[in-house]
C-alpha cells in the first residue's frame, strides 16, 4: 500500500471520556468544601484547592483540543503524527531508525484500558528532541504497535477508517529473565535526604487540606503533650523523629508503587535483541532498549551508603544518558551492588564481566594532588571569613578559626577520591572508576571509542601525571582516567582504542619509553 493510501487514524475517542472525568475529579474538593462548610470555610487557604481545580479544569480542555488535532499512520517506512491547534506540528521518524517503542499507563489510562505509546529513534534529551508519543491508545493497539514496530509483526490489511492495528495482539516473544524485584531493596531506597523533602510535602499538603475543612491540625498537634514541659531540645528531636519517620513511609510507599513487579529481561527484536524494563503499580511502564545501541554499563556507588553496598545500574548506549527520560538508561532500581555487577555481566555477556577485573591502582602522586586541594580550599574558606570579620562588626573575631574544620573533611574526602582511582582494559572493554561522593565503574566498549583526549593541568605535569579521555558517542559522550602516570597514558590509550593513536606515531612501532609529550610532538611535526 502505498503512502498516500494509508489512512491518518484519531486516538482513541476513550481519552475523552477520561479527560472528562479527569476535569469533574479536579472540581469535587473544592465542590465538598463549599456544599458542606460553605459558612466556615476560611477563603485565604482556598486558593491552593482552587487552583488545582483550575489546573485540572484547564488540563482536561487542552487534552480534548489535542485528541480533536492530533492524528497518526504507520506505512511502510514512516510512523508520522500531526498535531497541533494554533501552530501546526508534523513529525515523522524512518521505522529502520527506530530504537525503541515503550508504552505506559497512568491509573486513569490504565483504569479505561489505554496506553501511551512512546516511539524513540536514539534522540538525546538533552538536545531539545523530543520522541513521538501517542497519548493515548487501546491496549490491544500499543500492543500490536510494539509488535509492529519493534518485531516486524505487520498488521493484516484493514478497510479505510478502520484501525488498521485494533486487533488481538501476538503472543510477545519469551526473553531471558535478567533481574526481578526483590522486597529487600526497599531498604536501600528508604533512607534518604529526600525523606524529609517528601515529609515535607505530604504534611504540608495535610496541612492545608484539613484546614480547608475548618479543622485545626496546629491546635491538635499542641494538644499532645505539655511541651513547654517536655523542653526545646527534645521538642525538636521529637519533630524530626516523627517527619523522619513519615518521610521514611512515603519512600517506601513510592518504591513499591514505582517498582511494582519490575522485571528486566532480554527478549528477541527486529535487529537483534532489546533490553526490556517493566515496572509500576499504579502507572505502569515498558521500556526497550536496542542491545545494537549498547556500548557499556555504570555502576554508581554513592559515599554514605556504600557502606550496605548501595549501587545505580545504568547502561552505557547511543541516544541515552543519566539524563534520558524517555527511554530511561536506568536498568535497575537502586539496590545491592552484588546484584548490580551480575547483572551487568549478563547484560554485557561476559564471565567474568569487565566490573569485576582487579582495577591498576593510580600512583601515589594524585593523592597529593587532591590532599592539595583540600588545602587549598581551606586556606580559601579561612581567608575569606577572616575577611568578613573585618567588613561585618557583628562577626566574632576569633570566626575564622571555623574554616579550619574544613581541613579533615577536605583530607578525607582526597584519601576517599584518591582509593576509588582505578582502570584495566580486559574482554575489550576499558573500565575506569573514579569519584568521592558517588564512585562511579563505567566498562566502555573499546570499539565504541572513536577519539583520546591526553589533558595535564601545570601541577600534573609536575606531579608527572596525566587525565586520558576516550569520546564515544554513547552516554556521557566521554569517560576518563584521571592521574594515570603520564608514562602509562599513551600504553593505556593504545590498550583502549588499539591503533587510533597510530597516525600520530614518529613510527609506528611503539616504544616503551613514549609519554604523551611524545605523541604530542610527533603529531606537531610535518
Amino acid at each position: 500500500m502505498s503512502t498516500e493510501e494509508v489512512p491518518w487514524q484519531r486516538l482513541d475517542t476513550r481519552v475523552v471520556w477520561v479527560d472528562a472525568a479527569k476535569t469533574l475529579l479536579s472540581m469535587v474538593p473544592a465542590g465538598i468544601a463549599i456544599a458542606f462548610f460553605g459558612a466556615e470555610i476560611n477563603w485565604g487557604t482556598m486558593g491552593p484547592i482552587l487552583g488545582a481545580t483550575a489546573f485540572g479544569v484547564l488540563g482536561g480542555i487542552a487534552d480534548l483540543l489535542r485528541w480533536v488535532k492530533t492524528r497518526y499512520r504507520i506505512t511502510d517506512e514512516y510512523v508520522e503524527r500531526r498535531t497541533g491547534l494554533f501552530v501546526r506540528q508534523h513529525r515523522s521518524i524512518r521505522r529502520d531508525r527506530i530504537r525503541s517503542v515503550d508504552t505506559s499507563a497512568k491509573l486513569r489510562h490504565k483504569l479505561a484500558g489505554l496506553r501511551v505509546v512512546t516511539v524513540g529513534a536514539g534522540q538525546h534529551s538533552a538536545a531539545g528532541e523530543a520522541a513521538l508519543m501517542l497519548d493515548a491508545v487501546r491496549t490491544e493497539t500499543a500492543e500490536r504497535l510494539r509488535q509492529e514496530l519493534l518485531y516486524g509483526v505487520t498488521p493484516a490489511a484493514a478497510p479505510a477508517g478502520a484501525d488498521p492495528v485494533d486487533e488481538p495482539a501476538e503472543a510477545r516473544p519469551d526473553g531471558n529473565v535478567l533481574a526481578r524485584l526483590e522486597r529487600s531493596w526497599v531498604l536501600y531506597n528508604m533512607f534518604s535526604i529526600w525523606a524529609f523533602l517528601m515529609a515535607a510535602g505530604l504534611l504540608w499538603g495535610t496541612y492545608w487540606l484539613l484546614q480547608m475543612f475548618g479543622l485545626d491540625p496546629a491546635g491538635f498537634v499542641q494538644g499532645l503533650a505539655d511541651w513547654d514541659a517536655v523542653g526545646t531540645a527534645w521538642t525538636v528531636l521529637i519533630a524530626v523523629a516523627a517527619v523522619g519517620v513519615v518521610g521514611v513511609v512515603g519512600l517506601a510507599v513510592n518504591f513499591f508503587t514505582e517498582n511494582w513487579r519490575f522485571v528486566l529481561e532480554r527478549v528477541p527484536g527486529e535487529r537483534g535483541t532489546v533490553l526490556r524494563t517493566t515496572q509500576g503499580l499504579f502507572k505502569t511502564r515498558e521500556v526497550n532498549r536496542d542491545d545494537n545501541r549498547l556500548r557499556g554499563v555504570q555502576i554508581a556507588e554513592p559515599l554514605l551508603w556504600r557502606w550496605i553496598g548501595m549501587a545505580d545500574t545504568t547502561v552505557v548506549s547511543t541516544g541515552l544518558s543519566i539524563w534520558s527520560m524517555t527511554p530511561s538508561a536506568q536498568i535497575l532500581p537502586r539496590g545491592p551492588v552484588s546484584v548490580a555487577r551480575r547483572v551487568a555481566a549478563e547484560v554485557l555477556g561476559t564471565t567474568p564481566g569487565p566490573l569485576d577485573r582487579t582495577l591498576r591502582a593510580h600512583p601515589r602522586r594524585a593523592l597529593r594532588r587532591r590532599a592539595g586541594w583540600a588545602l587549598t580550599t581551606t586556606a580559601l574558606v579561612t581567608g575569606l571569613l577572616a575577611w568578613l570579620t573585618t567588613l561585618i562588626d557583628a562577626l566574632p573575631d576569633g570566626v575564622w578559626l571555623a574554616g579550619l574544620g574544613v581541613l579533615p573533611v577536605g583530607l578525607a574526602l582526597a584519601v576517599v577520591a584518591y582509593r576509588a582511582l582505578g582502570h584495566t582494559v580486559a574482554d575489550g572493554y576499558l573500565v575506569v572508576r573514579s569519584g568521592a561522593w558517588a564512585r562511579t565503574t563505567a566498562a566502555l566498549q573499546s570499539r565504541a571509542v572513536v577519539g583520546v583526549t591526553f589533558r595535564q593541568s601545570l601541577l600534573q605535569r609536575r606531579l608527572r601525571l596525566a587525565t586520558v579521555e576516550v569520546t564515544t558517542a554513547a552516554g556521557t559522550g566521554g569517560y576518563s582516567a584521571l592521574d594515570v602516570a603520564s608514562a602509562e597514558a599513551v600504553d593505556l590509550a593504545d590498550a583502549a582504542a588499539p591503533g587510533l593513536l597510530d597516525p600520530f606515531r614518529a613510527s609506528t612501532r611503539p616504544r616503551p619509553a613514549e609519554t604523551v609529550a611524545d605523541v604530542v610532538e610527533a603529531q606537531a611535526r610535518p
